[in-house]
């Protein structure tokens, strides 16, 4: 029988329609506006940089997908009315515009966040001062030599979320996870037995 993802099947229910507010636009966001644009979510982009600031890369999707998109100075004063913010590593999660929208009702999240809530591999998380990237290669290449079937990313490497289609129970995840990407990160033991998704909303109960 085929695996199906039960979790990923209920977000992308869940996420269609949904007003989604991604701020920064580096690495690890842009194809996740795609992923999301795809599943038919409700984009706006926030960057703190002027427009002219952006890549071509940047400015396709824009153009090609008609989003929206915030700014420069003060590229945070319109983040109003969103069900999700999906924030980079960069973008700080008590910025007092966020916290006002989260007060709302709006749920703070992130690209790999996502990835821990939805992903059914088993996961493998490297962190702390130095030598990470070591680490994590190295482990990504010894559990392949093994024959397992692995991801690497995180802090380095491409951003898995839009890999999570292809991932099974028994494949293994091995991620780089700076600080910056631990910010607001909740306990991953909590998701099996207190996380849910809902027709009408996104949250922790």
């Amino acid at each position: 029988m085929e695996y199906v993802n039960e979790k990923l099947k209920k977000f992308k229910e869940y996420i269609k329609g949904k007003k989604v507010a991604i701020i920064g636009l580096g690495v690890s966001n842009i194809p996740v506006i795609k992923y999301l644009y795809n599943l038919e979510a409700k984009i706006t982009l926030f960057h703190n940089k002027p427009i002219d600031s952006l890549d071509d890369e940047v400015m396709e999707i824009i153009n090609n997908y008609d989003i929206e998109i915030n700014a420069g100075e003060n590229y945070l004063s319109r983040l109003v009315g969103f069900d999700m913010i999906l924030r980079s590593p960069s973008c700080r999660p008590d910025l007092p515009e966020i916290e006002k929208e989260i007060k709302k009702g709006a749920h703070l999240t992130s690209e790999i966040e996502l990835l821990l809530k939805l992903c059914p591999a088993k996961t493998v998380g490297v962190t702390g001062s130095d030598g990470k990237t070591t680490t994590t290669t190295l482990i990504y290449k010894i559990l392949k030599k093994q024959g397992y079937n692995c991801f690497l990313g995180g802090n380095i490497g491409m951003p898995l979320f839009t890999k999570i289609d292809e991932m099974k129970p028994d494949d293994i995840v091995v991620l780089e996870l700076s600080s910056f990407q631990l910010m607001n990160m909740r306990n991953e033991s909590r998701y099996s037995s207190n996380y849910q998704y809902y027709s009408k909303s996104f949250r922790y109960t």
